[in-house]
């Protein structure tokens, strides 16, 4: 568009400047969307690390069809399994019928069951110990009875009530506030913001040498995957750090993101594989190889597709890596021979990916961290013990990100290491399959109900 002076605009008439500002509109209009094609697309779960609850998530068309909901044509019907020993029996016989006959008689010919399932209305069991003091007539100490195991003088709370308040809070996620009403509502119970540290602190204690164990455990496995996220305490940055291996998982919470927390866990131990993302200190770990998560990976090259749709380069190599865990997956629908012929193609293809020269900007990055770490790519296919990816470390700290925003943090010395410890515990139980209130209350202590019953008998 020809620039058009301050002197000229005077001498323009009210319709050339209709028409000059109307141009400038078209111009405006065509710079917007040429700037908008410029804008790298934003962050996404699947083009970056964001993760899928920091997702925009847009209203469904009007015009979309809802998804059709109940059961699915030819599809088997799924019925409640009746109890074979119910709690209660209830009859039902027939007395007359709508005509006014009596049908007390009639003997029945079929009984139609249901069952209904209830819960009781609960009612916290209070025990009271009365010891007895003797004074010994020959060495005048004074003796007290001895307690009965899980009614110890230190205790104010059972084993189970315990576990069900440590449950709650890192299970569930429900903060001092949420736990005091649900016990208050659902169980009739009082119990204070000190009472629940007390519980939490005391749950983290015992849970001490279990997580330790874990530890021991983990990092003698042959292969190990790591990751952390931030945490908080005291109003400062800290992280939390996770070591998976398929017999545990470790936390441990530290105000550093550096290797010093590896070397930490580690000790003198050193691994077969490492399982991580590109985080240095992650690559920095004591391992003879590494594997880096591929899941990563392709989503890296998805947002650089976004940004560059025209380059082949990350078209081509996020199809390679998807190519390569598919053929784990078929590996055992292939000959041994005819596995190893696929491999050697998928390398030789990344290879040559690599090594294509690739000049678009946006791409440098990517170029970069492949060329470095050609040879921590596809380990997992030489190895089926060694996973692509390490979604599994990312999931174990799910849970705490949605526990640090319900709490906000830890507000005392030993909240980060009792919450650790007890991560460490209940993400073991949940990996060996083993019920997770259970595994506390064995935590806690031997549970008084046993007591109650035989007092009862």
């Amino acid at each position: 568009m020809t620039r058009v002076s301050g002197a000229k605009l005077d001498e323009l008439s009210k319709e050339d400047l209709i028409l000059l500002v109307e141009r400038l509109f078209d111009e405006i209009e065509r710079l917007r969307v040429e700037i908008d094609k410029l804008k790298p697309p934003p962050p996404t779960s699947s083009n970056s690390s964001q993760p899928p609850s920091r997702d925009f998530k847009s209203n469904r068309p009007e015009s979309r069809p809802p998804k059709p909901r109940g059961a699915k044509e030819d599809h088997e019907k799924m019925e409640r399994k009746l109890v074979d020993n119910p709690d209660q029996v209830i009859e039902v016989a027939v007395e007359r019928c709508p005509c006014g006959a009596d049908l007390r008689q009639v003997a029945p010919l079929a009984v139609v069951r249901r069952q209904i399932t209830e819960l009781p209305k609960f009612k916290p069991v209070v025990f009271e110990t009365r010891q007895q003091e003797v004074i010994c007539p020959g060495c005048k100490r004074t003796v007290r009875g001895k307690l009965p195991e899980g009614l110890e003088a230190h205790r104010a709370f059972g084993p189970r009530l315990e576990a069900l308040v440590v449950y709650l809070q890192h299970q569930q996620h429900l903060g001092y506030e949420r736990t005091q009403m649900l016990l208050k509502e659902i169980f009739d119970l009082e119990l204070s913001d000190g009472g629940q540290a007390c519980i939490i602190e005391r749950a983290g204690n015992a849970a001490q040498p279990l997580a330790e164990s874990i530890r021991e455990t983990v990092r003698q496995s042959r292969t190990v995957g790591s990751d952390e996220t931030s945490a908080r305490k005291d109003g400062q940055n800290w992280w939390q750090w996770v070591f998976r291996s398929t017999q545990g998982v470790y936390h441990l919470i530290r105000p550093s993101r550096g290797v010093d927390v590896i070397q930490e866990m580690m000790g003198e131990w050193r691994v077969s594989t490492w399982v991580c993302d590109c985080w240095a200190p992650q690559l920095k770990a004591p391992a003879e190889r590494f594997q880096l998560c591929l899941a990563h990976q392709i989503r890296n090259l998805q947002g650089l597709r976004e940004r560059c749709p025209r380059l082949r380069w990350a078209r081509e190599l996020q199809a390679l890596f998807r190519e390569a865990i598919h053929l784990v997956k078929r590996q055992a629908e292939l000959t041994e021979r005819g596995y190893q012929r696929r491999v050697k193609e998928i390398e030789r293809k990344l290879t040559h990916l690599i090594d294509r020269p690739v000049t678009t900007p946006q791409a440098q990055p990517l170029v970069k961290r492949y060329r470095k770490h050609r040879e921590h790519l596809l380990v997992f296919l030489h190895d089926p013990s060694v996973p692509h990816h390490n979604n599994d470390c990312e999931r174990s700290l799910r849970s705490s990100v949605v526990h640090r925003k319900i709490t906000g943090g830890f507000r005392s010395e030993w909240g980060p290491h009792a919450y650790a410890a007890l991560a460490s515990v209940i993400d073991t139980a949940k990996l060996q399959k083993q019920s997770v209130f259970e595994t506390l209350v064995n935590l806690m202590g031997k549970p008084v109900l046993p007591f109650l019953t035989a007092q009862n008998s």
